[in-house]
């Protein structure tokens, strides 16, 4: 591991210089390994994991709308692809990749084939760290389970997109219960061959407040809730969609934001005018100010549990996906929104681009 400072603190961060792939290829090789779940995580890790050499199994539904994907993947049924409790019972290691909202279900049906001797794995801290509400039985080494987590931070579509460039993904990782006695170095194997870039420290408990805290907050709730109010404003004072998308959004997706990856926020200062300098300087305070308390009361949701019991509840209704659907459609339909797939016709390379996405989602979900 390497001892890397970020900002005054020390980490130890595994990467794959540490950690090479032929080692964990050379852990892995008589492992047969069943994704339950091919939504959002499931397909990125299995066709990367297959890619860099491992048993990869599939578990889902026969009904489930991902059936004829995974197919189209190339997984054969009755070969690499079954049904759940078919899948859990071959595998030796047992990804619980299906959606948070599901865990309580798909453990009635797996539960049986957890077994001594097998790890079961999880790339969201949800299932396991408030398994009061999922139901999953606690653990503990006399059990003979190993219970660990690799956690990519970014979509399922970015896990494989990255993996394909050869970048390489960054993923926290857990072990809450070494049964084995060789739990971490699994779970580091697993993170290798799952495409990470570079690999963390964390537990079931910090990574699952992080993660639902992130999501709701600045990664997606607080992101399109800031931008609405600005579009709104500019909107209301005069401003044409066009103008007020590309001053709120275009600019901020296609060349700022770039900048910060690239070097961090103070060099995108730097290499902004001293009008946009002195201006995000004066304001950036305000704003932390203004939405401390929103990101505050945030948190404490998500520790007391109150956002996993709205995501179990919700999520878990029979009409969800209608509502969700009407949900999506009415952001979608919003004007700003309307704005941004207009400005996005007008980009010479977004009908090349368009044409190699596919799906894919948050973490976990």
């Amino acid at each position: 591991m390497a001892k890397i400072d970020f900002g005054g603190v020390i980490e130890n961060i595994t990467t794959r210089k540490e950690f090479p792939l032929k080692k964990a290829q050379k852990i892995l090789k008589d492992k047969v390994i069943a994704v339950i779940g091919y939504g959002v995580q499931g397909p990125a890790q299995a066709l990367n994991m297959r890619d860099n050499g491992a048993k990869v199994i599939v578990g889902m539904r026969k009904t489930s709308n991902n059936w004829a994907r995974a197919v189209k993947d190339g997984f054969v049924p009755g070969k690499t692809l079954f049904e759940i409790e078919e899948a859990a019972e071959k595998g030796d290691i047992i990804m619980m990749l299906n959606s948070d909202a599901s865990m309580k279900a798909v453990w009635n049906r797996i539960k049986a084939y957890v077994t001594p001797g097998k790890a079961l794995y999880f790339s969201h801290g949800f299932g396991y760290q408030y398994r009061k509400l999922t139901g999953i039985k606690t653990f503990k080494p006399a059990d003979g389970v190993d219970v660990i987590m690799v956690a990519p931070k970014g979509s399922g579509l970015n896990v494989r997109r990255n993996f394909l460039s050869g970048a390489g993904i960054n993923s926290s990782y857990a072990v809450e219960v070494d049964a084995s006695g060789k739990a971490l170095e699994l779970t580091l194997a697993l993170g290798i061959v799952i495409g990470s870039g570079y690999l963390f420290p964390t537990s079931f408990e910090r990574e699952v407040t992080s993660d639902l805290t992130g999501e709701r907050g600045i990664l997606m709730g607080a992101l399109q809730g800031v931008m609405s109010a600005q579009y709104k404003t500019l909107r209301k004072h005069g401003h044409s969609p066009s103008e007020a998308f590309n001053e709120t959004i275009e600019e901020l997706t296609q060349s700022l934001i770039r900048l910060v990856d690239e070097r961090g926020m103070d060099w995108m200062f730097a290499n902004c005018s001293v009008t946009a300098q002195r201006g995000a300087l004066d304001w950036a305070p305000r704003f932390e100010k203004a939405t401390r308390p929103v990101f505050e009361k945030l948190y404490e949701a998500v520790h007391s549990m109150k956002e996993a019991r709205r995501v179990i509840r919700v999520g878990s209704a029979p009409d969800y996906k209608e509502k969700l659907d009407a949900e999506l459609k009415a952001l979608r339909d919003s004007e700003m929104w309307r704005a941004g797939a207009a400005v996005r016709s007008l980009r010479p390379h977004e009908k090349a681009r368009a044409s190699k996405v596919g799906t894919g989602g948050r973490s976990g979900n």
